[in-house]
Order: structure tokens, then sequence, then C-alpha cells
């Protein structure tokens, strides 16, 4: 296994240890084989064009997004920084696309400028876009819809639901009719946008409302007499296996579902943009995280590591949605053996809930042993948590070469002294110096 040859390297090399005790790690190999697995399920479409974007809120660090560009991937963004990053990492303007629910005027502005293609996410936003929108813009402009077709069995992840903050709701009272008489007046809205959800969403579920989203593609165009919506954004949002190794459900399985509930979408007539992030990644990344110390608590083995709440949030505070799977390694990075021991796997955050495996078997962890986080490449370390002022860990990522496996930065490790300065280090004086009435 990859990921046990790249912990026990990772070790030898020093990028984990008593000084380093919590690193991410991406396997570059395998994200591309997760974009050609995501090219060829529709490549098996052949009359249609899709544009396929990495949601960059998956995987924000600038070195991943390159190797995505590198892929022929688009980006996914979800706000000013994302976009930042998007262009840094160059991606060209018409292979971004801006999604968020509450955008600036100075945000619609910049993207309207650059020619980045914008969902709006309400008719209200499609009315600020009518005052901003330049002539001439080559941006490509459409409207989220939310289709209501349910929720999934993880609410926070479940974006169609019937009061879902996100896009305009079709099946509320006269919605749609807004929505097709927002096409009629505008010859510049084109395209149609819908995500149903990610994780703990099934995929007949997404397809039920990509399938609603075409069928008003449809109802638009026919109204008009013309087709005025050329382009469907069928959003990302499939769901992980975090149970074993599988990559359950693939690309071609997702293929196969809407091609079940929604052919149509496949005739050519329409261009796709797909919006998937967790599916890519997860899979092709770990955290390493070193044992400072064990302890037993009534009649329970604790480990205490250094990966906690701040790299694996959503594991903690929710761990049934987000369970994660948990190796034991020795100090230098060699599988433990052993009777398996009941055990629980916290965090060093300060307070009492964080822990990220409860009373999980696995051979005896001892202090200076390793524990692997598996299936974290999307989301986890990425986007860290800055509970305690926990400083955020380095990232590397690695590939084949002849011989062995070779690593590469994509984050540093970030120093306390950044610590200090993003937490108003050059402003230690500036409650200190207000005065207010005596």
């Amino acid at each position: 296994m990859r990921y046990a040859e790249a912990l026990r390297l990772a070790v030898a090399e020093g990028l984990l240890g008593e000084e380093r005790p919590l690193a991410g790690f991406l396997d570059a190999d395998g994200i591309r084989d997760s974009v050609d697995a995501l090219r060829d399920a529709f490549a098996a479409e052949p009359g249609v064009r899709v544009l396929h974007t990495f949601a960059a809120k998956a995987a924000s660090l600038i070195p991943v997004l390159r190797l995505l560009a590198d892929c022929g991937m688009g980006c996914e963004v979800a706000g000013p920084g994302e976009l930042r990053l998007a262009v840094e990492a160059g991606f060209a303007p018409e292979h971004i696309v801006l999604d968020s629910p509450a955008k600036t005027r100075d945000e619609l502005r910049l993207a309207l400028a650059l020619g980045v293609a914008v969902n709006a996410d309400s008719l209200g936003e499609v009315r600020r876009i009518d005052e901003l929108r330049p002539p001439g813009s080559a941006s490509v402009l459409g409207l989220r819809v939310n289709p209501q077709v349910g929720g999934g069995s993880i609410g926070a992840m479940s974006t169609a639901t019937a009061t879902s903050k996100f896009g305009v709701a079709l099946r509320d009272p006269g919605a749609r009719e807004q929505v097709v008489q927002a096409f009629a007046e505008r010859p510049w809205l084109t395209r149609l946008h819908a995500h149903v959800g990610s994780q703990g969403c099934s995929l007949e579920l997404i397809a039920a409302g990509v399938a609603e989203t075409y069928r008003l593609a449809e109802e638009i165009n026919e109204v008009l007499g013309e087709r005025r919506v050329t382009g469907i954004d069928i959003g990302g949002g499939l769901p992980v296996n975090f149970n074993d190794d599988e990559t359950r459900p693939t690309f071609a399985e997702y293929v196969t579902a809407l091609r079940t509930a929604v052919p149509g979408i496949f005739d050519g007539r329409y261009d796709l943009v797909t919006e998937f992030g967790r599916s890519l990644l997860a899979k092709n990344g770990f955290i390493g995280a070193r044992v400072e110390y064990t302890k037993d608590a009534g009649g329970r083995r604790v480990a205490l590591t250094h990966a906690g709440a701040q790299v694996a949030t959503r594991t903690v505070f929710m761990p049934d949605a987000w369970p994660l799977r948990v190796g034991a390694f020795d100090g230098q990075g060699r599988a433990r053996s052993g009777p398996p021991m009941v055990q629980d796997i916290a965090g060093p955050c300060c307070f009492a809930g964080d822990i990220v495996a409860h009373a999980r078997e696995l051979p005896e962890l001892r202090e200076g042993d390793f524990v692997v986080l598996y299936d974290t490449g999307a989301y986890y370390f990425s986007t860290p948590w800055a509970y305690n002022s926990l400083p955020r860990p380095a990232v590397y990522g690695f590939a084949g070469v002849s011989g062995g496996l070779r690593f590469a930065p994509v984050r540093e490790a970030q120093s306390l002294d950044s610590v200090a300065a993003e937490s108003g280090l050059r402003f230690a004086d500036g409650l200190t110096g207000l005065r207010g009435r005596p």
C-alpha cells in the first residue's frame, strides 16, 4: 500500500517526527488517475461537451490546483480568496466558475472583467449583474436553481431541501415562472446550475436534481422558441466511501445514473459543467500524526496525538457522519502488529470532545508511534481550523519514481511568528491605547 510506504519514508526523511509531529500527504499519481477516471466516464458519451472543474474548497492549495490545471481541469470557486488562488494556479478565466450565495458587487465586477463564468444564486443577484455587466464581457452567465428534490442522510451536506439557502427554490409558488421570465428578459443568461449535495446523498437523488434542472432548461427553450439555455452546470457531489480502500461509487456509475434519469442531457444540445471536489482527492491523501502520550481513563486506553479537530473538524463534531479509518504505526513508520486493544484516538485541542476515533480496536499504541488518518486528501489538512492557535501543518505531495517515492513540498508548516502575526501582533497596543469617557 502506497500510504504505508509514504509514511515510512516520511519518517525516515524527517518530514514526520518529534519536531514535526503532524503533516498531510497527497498522492500526485493518484490524483491524476482520479481525473482520468472522471474524464473517461463522461467520454463514454461522445456527443457531449464537458468542462470538468475542481471545487477549490476541497483543497485550497495552489500546488494542488496547478496540478489539476495541468491535468486539463477547470476550477470552481466560491469567493474572492478561491478566485485569487485559481488565477495564481494558472487556470484560464474561461475555465473558472464562480459560485457563492453572497457575492459582493466588487466580486462580481472582478469576475465579469476577467471573463470568469458566474452562476447567480438568486434573482436579486441577476438584477445586480444587470447593473454591473460591462459591454462585451466574455463571462458565461447562469442562474442556480434549487430543484427541491430532498436531502440525503447528512442534512448539512444537502443543498436541495425545501428551505436550502442555495439557488431559486423551483417548487415555491411562482418561482418557476419568474425564472423563465428572467431568461426571457436577458439574452445573456444562458446557463442553469444545480447542486443537490455530496456526502450522504445517493446517486439517484443527485441524478433527480439534474433531471429537474434539465426539464427546466427544456421548458425555457420551448417557451422562448429558441435555444436560450445552452449549458447546464450539474455541480459535483459524488459521495466518498470512508469504510475501506475501495472507490465507490465510481464516476462511471454516476454517469450511468444520469443516463437512466435524464438521457437527453447527453445528446449534445447542452454544454455541461461538473464541479467535483472531495471525490477526486479524498482517497489520494492521508494525515500522519505523532502519538505524544498514552494514558488509561475509565478502563479505556487513550492515545493523545497531534491530529484532532483542527484538521479533522467534521469528524470530531459529527463522528457518525464522517468516520475515518485509522492506522497504527511504530516510531519508524512501520505498521504496528499485535493483539487489538480498544483505544480512543484523541487530538491536541483543549476540549473533551476532541476525539477522531472512539473505542477503535488497534494494536497497542505507544509514545512516539504514529497514527494515520486515511481518506483525508480533501478538506481535512487543506482547510484547518485555528482552534487553540494551533499552527497549520505542513503538506507534502508524493509520486512514484524509479526505485521508490519522491516528496515535494505543497505548504510549509505555519511558524509561531505567523500565528502571532495573524493574531494581531502588529496592533498589540490597539486596545490599551483606547480611552473612553472618564
